[in-house]
């Protein structure tokens, strides 16, 4: 998720400066905008966001997912209808474990609720209104019996009757459909091959449905704005291992993210890439999650978002992107693209999420026991978590392997950095001597060592 802009007022701001922040934002975006596209992505959300009037923003954030080329299944709740016309005919409701129980008059209600709000979501992602976000769209709804439920039985004593558990997916109906660019809208209903009907929850037909069409994300729009801590702190990123971790030890998460989360670890132990927890209540939500590196809420992924590798020829131009700035000022010293691709092998990278956030080389002198530490550097935005740490550590225990026993550094405004990392000065005749021929006595660059 590339950074996104700071929160600025246009009314305090120049128009010039305006547009140079957007114009960064929205390159920053690219690479994902690149990596979305013929991706499934299934969104969930309550029925409160249509009836709270929500889904009209939302429909314009989905308009703009579609024209991008992402492939997205859409799977509605229906609660608060189905109150209302429970309340509206002075019937019972029960609930289990924050199950439904769905007697006939129940069910009777499930199906007019989830028609309504099925016939309103696709209402409004067919408008096509001038000067508009929707001008022009001309986007295809498909809904379907593409949902196979069974029963879900007796729950602590109480038979559920009418509420049912997913038991299929149809997968081929819906990729039929997605090929077509039309978006797909599952209702929380589900079929029985017996033409029984039963009543379903939001969060259990969009986590199979993402299991069942392998999807890059399952994205749960829900009241609060994400998981947090004890200290009330918003996790913004949680692996799947620590979100298992924290199932276990805290129960003072809030009801949705209790119901959610481990929706979001079903789906990522089967295969979803990735699974996001964002709120509802914010305008754009879906957008800043998506294309932002910091996000807006949390996202669950099987794997670290965030690693260190060697890098590959493919990095070359993420790379460059972060020497650039360093270069204009005169911090490093320029390198061309051709000698970058040359040296490549010389790199490791820090990579987050597919973006290069740092960078460092390691270039030996074997004959002398040493190595040069080089462009040790990381995105602006980064530089406060300990990467930079981190990246010379990584460094360090691959010079280790090599046999070498001393790093050294050669830097003209980060002298303090390294001597607080357990460099020491030295002088130039302490350089390897090929490093020593072609050093530059107009930079001046300090020069400080480490031994290992």
């Amino acid at each position: 998720m590339p950074s996104k802009p700071p929160a600025v007022s246009a009314a305090f701001i120049r128009p010039e400066t305006f547009l140079d922040v957007f114009v960064q934002w929205f390159r920053s975006a690219t690479p994902y905008i690149h990596a979305f596209r013929g991706k499934t992505f299934v969104i969930a959300f309550g029925g409160e966001v249509v009836s709270d009037g929500q889904f009209i923003s939302l429909a314009h954030d989905l308009n703009l997912l579609n024209s991008l080329g992402v492939r997205l299944v859409l799977v509605h709740g229906a609660r608060p209808q189905v109150e209302e016309e429970l309340t509206e005919r002075g019937a019972k409701i029960q609930y289990v474990n924050n199950l439904r129980v769905t007697d006939p008059q129940a069910l009777t209600c499930v199906k007019e609720a989830a028609g309504l709000v099925r016939v309103e979501i696709e209402a409004l992602l067919s408008m096509g209104l001038a000067n508009s976000p929707m001008a022009g769209a001309d986007i295809r709804v498909a809904s379907g019996n593409f949902v196979t439920a069974k029963p879900m039985g007796v729950v602590h004593g109480v038979d559920l009757q009418h509420t049912g558990e997913v038991r299929k997916i149809d997968v081929a109906g819906i990729n039929r459909r997605l090929e077509q660019n039309d978006i797909v809208v599952l209702p929380p209903i589900g079929y029985s091959p017996t033409g029984e009907i039963f009543n379903l929850t939001v969060e259990d037909v969009a986590t199979s449905a993402a299991v069942a069409l392998d999807a890059e994300k399952l994205v749960f729009l829900m009241d609060a704005d994400g998981v947090r801590t004890k200290k009330g702190e918003l996790l913004r990123e949680l692996t799947l291992k620590e979100a298992k971790k924290l199932l276990k030890t805290d129960k003072s998460q809030p009801e949705d993210v209790s119901i959610y989360l481990p929706c979001a670890v079903r789906a990522c132990d089967n295969g979803v890439t990735r699974t996001h927890l964002v709120s509802r209540h914010t305008d754009g939500a879906l957008l800043m999650e998506l294309f932002t590196h910091d996000g807006i809420g949390t996202m669950v992924s099987e794997a670290p978002v965030e690693t260190l590798r060697r890098a590959s020829i493919d990095d070359v131009g993420g790379i460059l992107r972060l020497l650039e700035p360093l270069e204009a000022d005169g911090t490093l010293v320029r390198r061309s693209r051709e000698l970058l691709e040359m040296e490549i092998d010389r790199f490791f990278v820090l990579d987050h999420d597919g973006i290069i956030i740092g960078c460092a080389a390691l270039y030996p002198f074997p004959e002398e026991g040493a190595a040069e530490l080089a462009c040790l550097v990381v995105h602006p935005s980064y530089r406060d978590g300990g990467r930079g740490e981190t990246l010379l550590e990584y460094i360090e225990d691959i010079a280790k392997e090599a046999g070498i026993q001393k790093l050294f550094v050669l830097t003209t405004r980060t002298a303090h950095w390294f001597l607080e990392r357990g460099f020491t000065e030295m002088g130039v005749d302490a350089l390897p001597t090929k490093k020593r021929e072609l050093y530059n006595y107009q930079r001046r660059s300090k020069v400080f060592a480490k031994p290992l």
